[in-house]
């Protein structure tokens, strides 16, 4: 019994967002029995776009090329101020494609070696709290750069204008911000030498990781449908490259499978509706930037999407939420988990760096929502 509950503990530790939405899903049901219906709450769309990027993007990681990328860019005689800024755009950039979790878990390691070879570790929260900040504002600048993305693209059938309109005032205000801060160091000449040379592994398995992602690409812009997508892709997996599929964040899509079901259960009972909607009537992004700091960014976009037509104001509002807590965007607790096995890390002295960080990044960015055109 005691190793049954000891079992739960972690789980719930390793997966609380997951246990949340479980719990939403079943405390649902007795607003909205079970029913057929409840098939029509899932957007099946949604989860197999997921899961193909998830897998397809884990299959270029193991390949190497951002290791590649990033080692050629910063070997040789540089300045602190050049190394400092490539360690905080290459996550900024790189999350616009393979998204701001997967980002993170490449760079911020590299960037504790980078660091350690250097000799400049004092330097390590800085640099870590601008990448974990980079990673989840450059990965709002396309549809597939987080999950919240993809989910709102899908759900209110947005067209890659509509998108980019909103999004790239935002991305660039959010690159001019991040390259200031990542150049107010010392401008210090330094030599950065690896150990070891990063190479691409397995050539041939990069071209089809590659040629499957634009696949991916071609299906969220809507020109593939997604059915063909995953048949292709679960082929190529079946075929190629069978251990995948132990690489996919199958908690995530449990996580949007829970929250579509409470959401629809919540929404078919009108009087909840009613009283969400009117909460939310002309105060969706500031809803959604608030309920992001709570729940994170992607439960709120699948919970707050069932009551409101304004999908502006919900982009907005769950991509800047994205800042402030560590929890506001899940990605962020994977850059905290990274740096807390770091030499002599300090855990207090991070958080405290990181809140001020994000508070300024949250004002910039609120005030350059409201000035956007509406």
């Amino acid at each position: 019994m005691k190793d049954r509950g000891n079992g739960v503990l972690r789980f719930w530790r390793k997966e609380p967002v997951l246990c949340i939405a479980a719990v939403c899903a079943l405390a649902s049901i007795a607003l909205n029995p079970p029913s057929a219906a409840y098939l029509n709450y899932i957007d099946w769309r949604v989860i197999s776009l997921l899961f193909c990027l998830m897998s397809v993007v884990a299959g270029l990681q193991e390949c190497g090329v951002f290791a590649v990328l990033a080692q050629r860019l910063l070997a040789g005689e540089r300045r602190m101020r050049f190394v400092t800024l490539v360690l905080v755009l290459l996550p900024f950039f790189v999350s616009m494609l393979v998204t701001n979790d997967v980002a993170l878990i490449t760079f911020v390691p590299f960037a504790v070696l980078v660091l350690g070879l250097i000799g400049r570790t004092e330097r390590l929260i800085y640099v870590v709290v601008l990448q974990t900040i980079a990673a989840n504002l450059g990965s709002m600048a396309t549809p597939v750069g987080n999950p919240q993305n993809l989910y709102l693209y899908a759900n209110y059938e947005l067209t890659a204008g509509q998108f980019f309109a909103v999004m790239v005032p935002l991305s660039l205000v959010s690159l001019v911000g991040l390259t200031i801060a990542a150049l107010c160091v010392k401008p210090e000449g330094i030599r950065v030498a690896f150990a070891e040379q990063a190479r691409i592994q397995a050539p041939a398995r990069l071209g089809l990781m590659a040629g499957l992602f634009v696949l991916c690409l071609l299906s969220v812009f809507r020109v593939l449908p997604y059915l063909a997508l995953l048949a292709v892709v679960l082929s190529a997996m079946v075929i190629f490259d069978r251990p995948l599929f132990r690489k996919v964040d199958y908690g995530l899509l449990a996580t949007f499978f829970c929250f579509f079901l409470f959401a629809g259960n919540v929404g078919a009972c009108q009087p909840i509706h009613d009283a969400i909607s009117a909460v939310m009537e002309g105060h969706t992004a500031l809803t959604a930037g608030i309920t992001s700091q709570v729940i994170s960014n992607v439960p709120a976009a699948v919970l707050l999407s069932g009551f409101t037509a304004d999908w502006r104001g919900l982009l907005i509002g769950t991509n800047v939420g994205g800042l402030g807590t560590p929890i506001a965007s899940l990605a962020s607790l994977i850059s905290l988990k990274s740096y807390m096995k770091s030499p002599n890390a300090r855990t207090g002295r991070y958080l405290l760096v990181f809140t001020a960080a994000n508070a300024v990044g949250l004002a910039v960015l609120c005030l350059t929502a409201f000035l956007l055109p509406g």
